[in-house]
């Protein structure tokens, strides 16, 4: 049915019915009545096969018509092979994860988003956990932040119904470059290890459940959370 279809695409000699074409080959091109090209093509055993009709003349190749729709097919699966096939992985959470589990999935997060995947992070509320959708949305700001040099925020944190879902696009194929923020964490966080070792465990608010940490040091600047959505100006 396929090979059909194709053969329908195409004129073949008598079929073409025009006062000269374009006869493209490894020479070059040349323009030539139509029943000169017929007549070569019969001497050389071959068909005439137009493969653009609206050029002016249109373009015919010297070559066996069956030979031609193989190469056309061979092409058209290379072209498809080609083509990067991008999946929606999905990564959830609960209102209350805790660091471990976070750690885990914020690990396949970013394998997804370096194999050219999208992911959707969404935070499923049970029952009166909705209570704690604040909570949920400070959880996937994290995310994101933890996850910029690897994708790109599509959208803020949205619910929907008892779900609150977080979408990212991967960056473009390549090594990944830390970000400019990034490495002024990591220069901070060096030189706070080595000028103040035994510095005073920073204070967790009373609001916030004690769950290894998790939502302690999730607090985003509004710099930051712009830039996670590309609107910086």
């Amino acid at each position: 049915m396929k090979n059909d279809k194709m053969k329908q695409q195409y004129r073949i000699n008598e079929q073409i019915r025009v006062r000269e074409v374009r006869i493209v080959g490894d020479n070059g091109s040349t323009v030539v009545p139509i029943r000169q090209a017929l007549d070569m093509a019969r001497d050389q055993d071959v068909d005439l096969v137009e493969i653009s009709p609206n050029a002016n003349p249109p373009v015919c190749r010297l070559i066996d018509y069956s030979k031609f729709l193989y190469q056309q097919k061979k092409r058209q699966k290379e072209m498809k092979a080609k083509q990067v096939k991008v999946e929606v992985k999905e990564i959830r959470f609960g209102p209350q994860t805790d660091e471990h589990d976070y750690q885990f999935k914020l690990k396949h997060a970013k394998e997804f988003l370096e194999d050219g995947n999208k992911v959707r992070a969404y935070v499923f509320f049970r029952g009166r956990s909705i209570l704690f959708k604040e909570q949920g949305e400070v959880l996937l700001l994290r995310f994101a932040n933890d996850l910029e040099e690897y994708g790109k925020v599509e959208g803020m944190p949205s619910l929907e119904g008892k779900k609150m879902f977080l979408y990212l696009a991967p960056k473009k194929a390549g090594v990944a470059k830390k970000s400019q923020q990034a490495r002024d964490r990591e220069a901070s966080a060096t030189e706070a290890k080595e000028s103040a070792p035994r510095q005073q465990e920073p204070q967790v608010d009373a609001d916030m459940p004690a769950n290894g940490g998790l939502f302690a040091n999730a607090k985003i600047s509004a710099d930051a959370l712009k830039k996670l959505t590309g609107n910086e100006e």
